[in-house]
């Protein structure tokens, strides 16, 4: 590809066959045949009903359609139902979810069709931008959008807006030289000027180097049509999905292989086997995440979170790292006055210092009132800055006082700008710009020494340096030029103008290290301000390294995941290296979330874990590429989200926790009954019963329960760790053991005792048990007392129905007939609510012994 930015102008219009005057008609038709239309083109979309039928593909809805079919053919004509219910509900959500996230390319198209300005066979004529082809010459005036990648051939006080493409805080000035490095960063190509970014001041000549998907918009389009990430939570629940549905179908073979060897009808054992598997197989999971996940997006929503794509909710609680934009998303996006230092005593008659002259009449803004200050943003701070020190109604009386009467306008090659007020019967000449060009400019070596150390010291404090200058003359020199007035000048003062931090990142970052995430800090902006901004932060602290583009660009891949977690501050980076940015993590095994709010930002928004997007200064791409969009632009937004993403994933670990205990509890029973010589404990109705009601309303109760106190201090969990992790494989196990033991010695005791209704206890039994197993579970390191009963009204209410409609099942006659149950004595009953209750105890003793291990081994760590 041809570095057009180190061709001089006349190389550019010999390289693209074309002349100042534009192409001819006839040539015009031969390139768009050859290059086509000016557009962004996209990958061809998914028909809606094949987007539809791909969400049926999942492991885990397979093995529910199957579970539904064999309900079905075994008379269970409600819980097939059921199933297929919320099989076809999760369908719908995935296939609205899918068909979103195919708009990013649209927003983008939109986006870059615009109206241009261009000369064709000497004609000048306003064209849709689709039409341009590379070579036609453009002519640009201030508010126009670049409709193409052009090599600017002209350029008078050009200043472009590229941060939507390089992150660049500030208006960029162009320049029509020939730059000698070809490996440098887009936002440093000064000649250049690209396709979706916005003229804010003055005007040029380009001609097109490249149109349509050759354009750096194209590009970044080309990446957004990767594939996304899959969420963790996904990940975890296929590989559980798999390994439970092969362990419940070994288990109930065995059951039914057993009971068959054992002299049991063959058809019962059947039916029993179906029933258990249909039971065991917890078909009210995929419900569960849905509505925990939607419960979860509406109280972001409420924080000012919007969840775009429903599975974020829960990945935010598995990130380990956040890559951030800085413009707009850790700092305000407003140019802001942090330092000044006035060099020269207030001028006779006025009372203020030169340098506050300056700052309040050397400018083009437009100031209608003390809070309405419209114009460049680095000239509003400079006039803001004025305003706070002077008074809005004494600023506006020195434009009066001090009429302007002649000015030289800020150009990209002084980089200053000059303007001359009426001073009695005298002249005052006020100067503004850039270190280096008042510096040959002052009448004094020690002020040149002095404005060159400060504006060395404070640009490593990653502040932008301007400089201002004054002379008082009789009369306005003939010719009025810059050579001419910008001579022989006072030296008036120095201001560092940064975009400052939002207050609230520094105490959100604290949070983020302390929930063991690491922020990093991805801009397009200067080294020097990018590190200086991280490090007031926190983000950039001892030990951690900055890497440049350029360096990034010649780092092998090898090399760069050497250096990958080391380094917190990437500046002056391209589209494409923060989208490697990302995948480097990634590949090191880290779940990654990526903010931002440009179009450069939104092939890392979708490729990250979970991106996250502007919504009051984002773009319309970086909002479609994302998962989630921060309504208020507040990194500190992201916290909260973090918080309600682990909570979330705790619930769901409580549901799994809850219904496969209790599963795995009917497994034990149906499985040892047999083997300690006891009959078939349970009917397949009653199985079926524990399954829908027993099991159902109390587990979709716990998606509500509030997060724990130690939620923000646990590291977040490892990309390969099991949902079964930290214990809950073993309690699942245990618990079943003990809850299964439970249910057979009353079983054993009312046989022996020559109870008719040993099996109406044992149905009991194991229903209560189950409820007390879900009051126990709803802290995973908090106890049911610290908690508090009526903490989780839902929970409470569902159990307490449970219960009532469990004791409907046992004394109601006509339920008896359909349970074949029978009613219990007061002390029958009495004795089930007793046996329960152990199940409730033994895990709440279990957290115990946990705790006691945990501070044995914090004080073997100290």
């Amino acid at each position: 590809m041809t570095s057009f930015h180190t061709q001089t102008a006349t190389q550019t219009l010999e390289l693209l066959h074309t002349e100042l005057n534009g192409l001819s008609a006839a040539e015009v038709v031969n390139r768009q045949n050859l290059y086509g239309a000016n557009e962004l083109v996209q990958k061809k979309p998914k028909p809606a009903w094949l987007m539809f039928l791909l969400q049926f593909k999942d492991f885990m809805i397979i093995i529910l359609m199957v579970a539904a079919i064999i309900s079905g053919m075994v008379g269970e004509m409600t819980d097939a139902i059921i199933i297929l219910i919320i099989v076809l509900l999760n369908a719908v959500i995935g296939f609205i979810q899918e068909y979103r996230a195919e708009k990013a390319i649209d927003a983008l198209k939109k986006m870059s069709i615009t109206t241009a300005k261009i000369k064709r066979g000497g004609a000048v004529l306003s064209l849709s931008s689709v039409e341009l082809v590379p070579g036609d010459v453009v002519l640009l005036e201030a508010g126009n959008a670049i409709p193409a990648d052009l090599r600017l051939l002209e350029a008078y006080n050009l200043r472009i807006d590229e941060s939507a493409l390089t992150g660049e805080s500030v208006p960029v000035d162009k320049i029509t030289d020939t730059l000698k490095t070809a490996d440098i960063p887009l936002g440093d190509r000064f000649n250049l000027a690209y396709k979706g970014t916005l003229l804010t001041n003055g005007r040029g000549v380009g001609v097109v180097t490249a149109t349509g998907m050759q354009t750096e918009l194209g590009r970044i389009a080309q990446l957004l049509q990767g594939d996304e990430a899959d969420t963790p939570l996904k990940k975890r629940m296929t590989v559980f999905g798999k390994n439970l549905t092969y362990i419940i179908l070994f288990i109930c073979v065995i059951i039914f292989v057993a009971g068959w060897l054992r002299g049991e009808d063959a058809l019962k054992m059947l039916l029993i086997s179906i029933s258990l598997a249909v039971a065991a197989i917890p078909e009210a999971l995929p419900a569960l995440m849905t509505i925990a996940l939607a419960r979860g997006a509406n109280r972001m929503a409420k924080k000012n979170a919007l969840v775009r794509k429903l599975p974020s909710v829960e990945t935010l609680g598995s990130v380990s790292y956040i890559c951030s934009d800085k413009t707009g998303t850790l700092t305000q996006n407003k140019m802001k006055v942090v330092n000044t230092l006035s060099s020269s005593p207030a001028l006779e008659s006025t009372g203020l210092s030169p340098m506050l002259l300056t700052m309040a009449l050397n400018h083009d803004v437009q100031a209608k009132a003390e809070n309405d200050v419209q114009g460049d943003s680095t000239e509003v701070a400079i006039v803001e800055a004025a305003i706070q020190e002077l008074g809005f109604e004494a600023f506006q009386n020195l434009e009066q006082r001090y009429p302007r009467v002649a000015e030289l306008p800020f150009d990209s090659d002084r980089k200053c700008m000059t303007t001359v007020h009426q001073f009695g019967t005298q002249f005052l000449v006020l100067n503004k710009g850039a270190t280096e060009s008042l510096l040959p400019a002052l009448n004094s070596a020690a002020d040149q020494k002095k404005l060159e150390e400060l504006s060395e010291e404070w640009a490593k404090q990653g502040q932008r340096v301007l400089a201002f200058a004054y002379k008082v003359i009789p009369e306005l020199p003939q010719p009025f030029s810059y050579e001419t007035v910008e001579t022989e000048v006072h030296f008036a003062g120095v201001v560092g103008i940064i975009d400052p931090p939002r207050e609230e990142v520094k105490v959100a970052i604290v949070e983020c290290k302390a929930a063991g995430i690491n922020p990093v800090m991805i801009t397009g902006d200067h080294p020097s301000t990018a590190a200086a901004i991280a490090g007031e932060i926190g983000i950039l602290q001892a030990g951690d390294q900055t890497l440049t583009g350029v360096t990034l660009a010649q780092l092998s891949e090898e090399a760069f995941l050497d250096q990958v977690e080391n380094t917190t501050v990437y500046a002056r980076v391209s589209p494409d290296q923060k989208l490697r940015i990302v995948k480097a993590l990634q590949s090191k095994g880290h779940y990654t979330a990526m903010t931002g709010d440009g179009v450069n930002d939104a092939p890392s928004l979708k490729a990250a874990n979970i991106g996250i997007a502007m919504g009051i200064n984002g773009t319309d791409v970086s909002k479609e590429a994302a998962h989630m969009i921060l309504l208020d632009d507040n990194f500190a937004t992201i916290v909260k989200a973090v918080k309600e993403g682990r909570r979330i994933y705790d619930n769901i670990r409580k549901f799994i926790k809850y219904i496969m205990t209790c599963n795995s509890a009917e497994l034990w029973t149906i499985f040892l009954a047999p083997l300690i010589g006891l009959p078939m404990p349970l009917l397949p109705i009653h199985i079926l019963w524990i399954n829908l009601v027993t099991d159902g309303l109390p587990g979709l109760a716990l998606a509500g329960e509030k997060a724990e106190a130690d939620i923000m201090k646990r590291k977040p969990r490892g990309i390969n760790e099991s949902i079964f992790a930290d214990g809950l494989g073993y309690h699942i196990i245990w618990v079943g053991l003990l809850m299964a033991g439970v249910t057979l010695g009353v079983q054993a005791w009312s046989i022996k005792t020559g109870s008719t209704h040993w099996q109406t206890m044992v149905f009991t039994v194991l229903s209560l048990s189950q409820l007390g197993h879900a009051l126990a579970v709803r802290g995973e390191r908090s106890f049911l007392y610290q908690q508090g009963l009526f903490s989780n009204w839902p929970l409470l209410s569902a159990v307490f129905f449970t219960f009532l409609l469990q004791l409907a099942v046992v004394y109601v006659p006509f339920l008896n007939k359909i349970f074949r149950t029978q009613p219990l004595s007061w002390q029958e009953l009495g004795i089930c609510v007793g046996l329960a209750a152990v199940v409730f105890h033994a895990v709440e003793l279990e957290k115990w012994v946990k705790l006691v291990w945990r501070k044995k081994a914090a004080t073997a760590q100290l």
